[in-house]
């Protein structure tokens, strides 16, 4: 056992465990002990066994590191010596185990019933889990003994230190303890079903979302409940929060780059007064409940702004909820770097260089098409010229676009509407989605008067979108002489850069998985942190297939070949890169792994 778990914990071990990691000169060290005997009046070496009101000096040993800001040796750029990396130091020497925990793997009940808010805060300690009489605590490290000793009192059985890093330890009390309050307040509330006290005459479009730390116990809980799920989505980087009302909860689910991750079962009592808040907040009618509705939500939070899209619809237990999340950073990118291969990204550009034409994004919903659409408009939307979409909805706002909603109670289709923006003398011209015979014609029509049109197909890969433009109704012949490319896309996880090892994927794992290799592969893989939460992944990347309109191609479509198949291996004769292809490159590249490449890609 460490010198540390024996009650000498200080700045010293800290040090120590760095230097010793190779994280940390020596030198350097010794630089740190001096400046730190400064700061706290020349008590450097004063040992820590028992929390701040029992003897713990005001400048504690790991917020004093922590603040230093150290770059963390051989990880991502931009990474530093955090709490986190110091929690892992301290577990492997002492012996005790370290955690990454979610807010949503607790029993919220077990927890706040056990240790009181005040008193987990001002120690940093959680209970985490009961096993028969054993409780497991988080602490940030377990050599406060004072402090072990009153959780024992408090919660009147042995317990079981483990270590979490305090940032993790701060946002589950913070959260949980404010989440429980309003989860309880509200069932409360709304006991037998009444809706009594619900805001419905507050139709305010732009909301600034609370924190914990200002939500507090006389604000309306169901209020405080919708901030608290937005707050989590925004700082987890959800995309999409869906609400499902079971027969005896409320199942609340979040979709985190691409997957949906279960979060919480709540109350089911209360799920009608949470559909009524989102919909006063989003301009829906609170009253209608048997047919779906879509509205949007302006949300601020922590200084950034975010739509929010909203969409209900009636299921077996009452109305589902999902809300999509707009980020502007992930609508708006740079095309240089969504491309992983230059290639592509120059054919990309030679399209959307063409004065007249169409150029179609393929690929099922939620595989990015509105982002590459949107990032490729902004690059092209000049002083010089006018750029017009036709959405449904429109995802986000932007000035430089000039942007109509279809609405087809009032005849704005995305057919109809090309007709009458053709007298709004555009220059570009973006449909949201290429989905029936008029539209399709009336695009066109639109190209082959000197437009540049932009729109969406739904396809499985880029070939396929000739035969389904066909299939709408368009002639051949129209199809090769409007359509200047086509490229279909999707989306892949990428792997944490907090927590990538490397690993070997031998020759005979591949042709497993029906990969043929020329020996072993040096790939990467995700370990699991707090900052993918525990995924392994971190973001993601597009792989795309990129089809240019060549001269053959063209010919083949004109002879009334529009088969697919004939045409994807017409277009690989010269030199289109396929999905599973560009993938496969990325996970070579060490972007991302071959469980996504087949995922992803499974049907290439």
């Amino acid at each position: 056992m460490s010198a540390a778990s024996k009650g000498k914990f200080s700045l010293e071990y800290l040090l120590n465990l760095l230097v010793n990691a190779g994280l940390l000169g020596q030198s350097q060290a010794g630089k740190i002990v001096s400046d730190y005997g400064t700061a706290i009046g020349g008590s450097r070496s004063r040992n820590i066994g028992a929390g701040q009101s029992k003897g713990q000096p005001k400048t504690d040993p790991l917020d004093y590191v922590t603040s230093l800001k150290l770059p963390l040796v051989g990880a991502a750029e931009g990474r530093l010596i955090d709490d986190d990396v110091l929690a892992r130091l301290m577990a492997q020497d002492s012996g005790f185990r370290y955690l990454r925990v979610e807010q949503r793997e607790l029993d919220m009940e077990l927890v706040t019933h056990i240790l009181p808010r005040s008193f987990a805060s001002r120690h940093m300690v959680l209970p985490l889990a009961l096993e028969g009489n054993n409780l497991t605590v988080a602490v940030r490290h377990p050599f406060y003994q004072a402090i072990l000793d009153d959780v024992r009192r408090v919660a009147n059985r042995p317990i079981t230190p483990v270590i979490l890093s305090q940032t993790n330890i701060k946002k589950l009390i913070s959260d949980i303890y404010a989440f429980n309050t309003s989860v309880k307040g509200a069932a409360g509330q709304y006991e037998g079903g009444s809706l009594t006290g619900v805001d419905v005459n507050n139709l305010e479009q732009y909301v600034k979302l609370k924190n914990a730390a200002e939500i507090s116990d006389d604000d309306q809980h169901i209020k405080n409940l919708i901030d608290l799920l937005f707050a989590e989505a925004f700082d987890g980087h959800a995309s999409d929060i869906h609400l499902e009302p079971k027969r005896e909860a409320l199942l609340v689910r979040m979709r985190f780059d691409g997957i949906l991750h279960d979060m919480y079962r709540l109350p089911a009592v209360i799920h009608s007064a949470m559909v009524s808040r989102i919909k006063t907040i989003s301009r829906l009618d609170i009253a209608e409940r048997r047919r779906p509705q879509d509205g949007r939500i302006k949300i601020s939070h922590h200084g950034d702004e975010a739509e929010v899209r909203v969409s209900t619809v009636p299921v077996a237990f009452g109305e589902k909820v999902v809300m999509r999340i707009l980020n502007p950073e992930s609508l708006f990118l740079d095309l240089k770097t969504m491309f992983f291969n230059s290639a592509d990204y120059e054919k990309w550009s030679s399209f959307a260089a063409n004065p007249h034409g169409i150029i179609l994004v393929s690929g099922p919903t939620g595989s990015g098409k509105t982002t590459t659409l949107y990032s490729t408009l902004r690059q092209l939307a000049t002083p010089e010229v006018n750029v017009t979409t036709i959405e449904d909805p429109i995802e986000m706002i932007h000035e430089q676009f000039n942007q109509i909603a279809v609405q087809p109670k009032v005849g704005i289709t995305f057919g109809s509407i090309i007709r009458t923006i053709l007298r709004q003398d555009p220059d570009i011209i973006m449909v949201g989605e290429m989905r029936d015979k008029e539209t399709a014609e009336n695009a066109v029509q639109a190209a082959l008067t000197g437009h540049l049109v932009l729109s969406t197909i739904h396809t499985n890969d880029a070939p396929s979108a000739v035969t389904r433009l066909v299939e709408l109704g368009l002639e051949p012949f129209l199809v090769a002489s409007t359509v200047v490319g086509i490229m279909a896309q999707r989306l892949v996880r990428r792997i944490c850069p907090y927590c990538c090892d490397d690993f070997v994927m031998t020759e005979k794992m591949a042709l497993d998985l029906g990969f043929i290799t020329q020996g072993d592969l040096n790939l990467k893989q995700g370990r699991g942190c707090d900052e993918c939460r525990n995924t392994g992944y971190l973001g993601r990347l597009a792989t795309v297939e990129v089809l240019p309109f060549s001269p053959r191609l063209k010919e083949c479509i004109l002879t009334g070949n529009q088969n697919s198949l004939d045409l994807k291996n017409l277009a690989r004769t010269e030199g289109m890169t396929t999905l599973r292809e560009n993938a496969l490159d990325l996970m070579l590249a060490g972007k991302t792994t071959i469980q996504e490449v087949l995922r992803v890609t499974g049907a290439d």
